[in-house]
């Protein structure tokens, strides 16, 4: 048989033997397929040459319909062309008498003089994987109990359990991928609940979407298990790349690079079920972030120029959002200041600008699946930042605030911090430090995500790349350590104080004030004294600000008056991030947002 000549030294596979054993061109077959389309009283496939010589190399598989008449067109059965499993009209193919293939290439005669064809799909027997399925469930309910009971969970800190069900069940997809009956009421309800799971990115803790987001997607896999008729199996598939998408996306918020990576995969598999171009340039768009937040700007670069390729002319959120990564990207290749450079990456945010005013009003205003204008605002600034165009920056990010509600939280985050850094570029290194203390204070554990601690992070490397001496850098970085700052936010007015007299700059406030001022740098000095004399210190004693360094001749902090984060910005938003209240009339720490 040609298969067995010809496969060891020229990689022939067998549904391409077939073909050859026949002596028949590409275009034999395509019209024979028609034909049979045509007698089924079908409207005409869309197979093609290109699409049957990529079944044939092996780069694509036949979806259950098309698999179905290329075994009539052969007459044999799946496995006789490289497939597992049997077809979907559940009868064999060779008549009389049905010749069923092995996954050898093996093939028996069936007798059928008994009966006019011999269904031989037998009715669904248990999943074998379905107790470890349900296992996996469990714990990631059990999961969502706990958050939902104690929303102060951090996030980054995932049990090995929970990691381990979350890629039992993405592994299982990708099994079903390449192997299933639902009825369209059903699909309809997985896809209002994808709807509200991308609603819910802005204003929902990481983990506990997550825990929503993998059971959804654990109840679509068990409806691909069987291959559906190829109207439903491609809505699955579609719900499949949208569902591990968004786990990727959430995976890059909880900072697990690698389970991002692995669902971002997972998703282009699903996407390219489908053939749909925007949701595969949509899933490689979104991967693209992994790489740019690994501080791979090559990586990302090479991802965002294939989700444009792939996008091509079709007017969707990738033609958008692939133009924004590449700036992004360009930005931390060059570092700041190249003029070339930057006019390259304000070339791609001008057709990321371009491309945004293309896309349908639907996906303007989804943020998670599509591109909303306030997103397009925030990336615009962040790239500018990485430029080191701060006063643009800064425009433009101020811009992107005032878009958002009060309920999203997490870009509002990412957005003033950036603006801290904006001030870092300008030497306001007063009021950097003082945005990002404000952020962190208020920020509950629940919502502190890897995404948001790097980001401060950076924050504080910007600033110590300025001055490591400055006075709140050492409050901040300790600060930025604690999973927990709820009390964090009532000192900080002897935080700041602790600041004001130590760098000894002037401040807007009364000579009472600087008199407070001292007076509690003074109890804090004391407090640290007595705390290093004594050998255990007291449980219930509140954690000490840092010592008070000696004035920097090199100091270049700024002589204006000390002004608020809130002040700085001008957002009214009232979320888990309200950055109204001035730092001066801080009494007592905000809860943020209920999870």
């Amino acid at each position: 048989m040609i298969y067995e000549e010809c496969s060891a030294d020229y990689g022939t596979t067998r549904i391409k033997s077939q073909r050859l054993a026949h002596g028949i061109a590409l275009a034999d077959v395509i019209e024979q397929v028609r034909a049979l389309f045509a007698r089924d009283g079908k409207s005409q496939p869309g197979m093609g040459e290109t699409l049957l010589s990529s079944y044939e190399s092996g780069l694509k598989r036949p979806g259950p319909e098309y698999l179905h008449y290329l075994c009539s067109v052969y007459r044999v059965e799946p496995a006789n062309l490289g497939y597992d499993g049997p077809c979907i009209c559940g009868h064999g193919h060779r008549m009389p008498g049905v010749m069923r293939g092995d996954s050898d290439g093996n093939v028996t005669r069936i007798d059928l003089r008994n009966s006019h064809r011999e269904l031989y799909i037998q009715p669904a027997g248990p999943d074998p994987g379905s107790a470890a399925n349900e296992e996996d469930e469990n714990i990631l309910r059990t999961s969502l109990l706990t958050v939902l009971t104690n929303p102060a969970t951090v996030q980054a800190e995932l049990a090995a359990p929970v990691l381990g069900a979350i890629e039992n069940i993405r592994r299982r997809m990708d099994e079903t991928l390449v192997s299933a009956t639902v009825s369209p009421a059903m699909l309809d309800q997985w896809e209002e609940a994808l709807a509200g799971f991308g609603r819910q990115y802005m204003n929902t803790p990481p983990l506990r979407l997550l825990c929503d987001v993998m059971l959804e997607f654990s109840a679509v896999r068990k409806a691909m298990d069987r291959r559906q008729p190829i109207d439903l199996q491609d809505r699955l598939c579609h719900m499949a790349a949208q569902l591990a998408g968004l786990g990727g996306m959430i995976m890059i918020n909880l900072g697990d690079h690698r389970l991002a990576r692995a669902f971002f995969r997972t998703g282009r598999t699903a996407a390219d079920e489908t053939g749909n171009r925007a949701l595969r340039a949509w899933v490689c768009a979104r991967e693209a972030l992994v790489p740019l937040y690994l501080g791979d700007p090559r990586e990302a670069l090479n991802l965002a120029k294939k989700s444009r390729d792939l996008a091509g002319q079709t007017p969707c959120a990738a033609q958008a959002m692939a133009p924004v990564v590449e700036a992004r990207a360009l930005a931390m290749l060059s570092g700041s200041g190249r003029k070339d450079v930057v006019d390259q990456a304000k070339r791609a945010l001008s057709r990321a600008r371009a491309a945004f005013a293309q896309m349908s009003a639907n996906e303007k205003d989804d943020a998670t699946f599509g591109y909303t204008e306030r997103q397009l605002y925030f990336h615009q600034g962040d790239a500018l930042v990485k430029l080191g165009q701060a006063l643009e920056a800064d425009l433009v990010l101020e811009q992107a605030l005032t878009k958002y509600g009060p309920s999203e939280w997490l870009d509002p985050v990412l957005i003033r911090f950036d603006r801290a850094k904006c001030k870092v570029l300008e030497g306001d290194l007063d009021e950097a430090m003082e945005i990002g203390y404000k952020l962190l204070s208020e920020l509950e554990a629940s919502y502190r995500a890897d995404i948001v601690i790097k980001r401060a992070d950076e924050l504080a490397k910007a600033v110590a790349a300025k001055n490591p001496r400055h006075p709140l850098l050492e409050p901040y970085r300790e600060l930025l350590k604690k999973p927990n700052p709820e009390a964090s936010l009532a000192n900080l007015d002897t935080t700041v104080a602790l600041a004001t007299v130590s760098s000894g700059r002037k401040s807007s406030r009364s000579d009472k004030d600087n008199s407070a001022a001292a007076e509690a740098l003074e109890k804090l000095r004391l407090a640290s004294e007595r705390e290093a004399a004594s050998p255990q210190p007291p449980a219930t004693a509140t954690p000490a600000a840092a010592p008070t360094p000696s004035p920097d001749p090199t100091d270049t902090a700024s002589p204006e008056s000390m002004t608020g984060p809130g002040e700085a910005d001008g957002s009214d938003d009232s979320g888990p991030l309200a950055s109204v209240t001035p730092i001066t009339s801080i009494t007592s720490p905000r809860t943020g947002q209920e999870g």
